[in-house]
């Protein structure tokens, strides 16, 4: 997957994972937090064993996981 790939799929990551967590992000911020939270996720499921083989859904799925972590993450810090 390209770049461009990379950031539509990363905005449809952060939105999912934005309207799940009820974070009131914008499109910006949903795109940044889908691809690092894809990238996060990625890492640590090749860290446990899972390796994704790529394409849409994969990446889709590790983005909506990771994007989530990275919304629960900031909450935690931010309380």
């Amino acid at each position: 997957m390209g770049w461009i790939g990379a950031i539509i799929v990363g905005g449809f990551a952060g939105w999912i994972a934005s309207k799940m967590m009820k974070a009131d992000t914008g499109i910006f911020l949903n795109i940044f937090i889908g691809i690092v939270g894809s990238i996060l996720a990625n890492a640590i499921l090749g860290f446990i064993g899972f390796v994704s083989t790529g394409g849409l859904l994969p990446s889709l799925i590790a983005g909506i996981g990771g994007a989530a972590l990275l919304i629960a993450g900031y909450r935690a810090i931010k309380k």
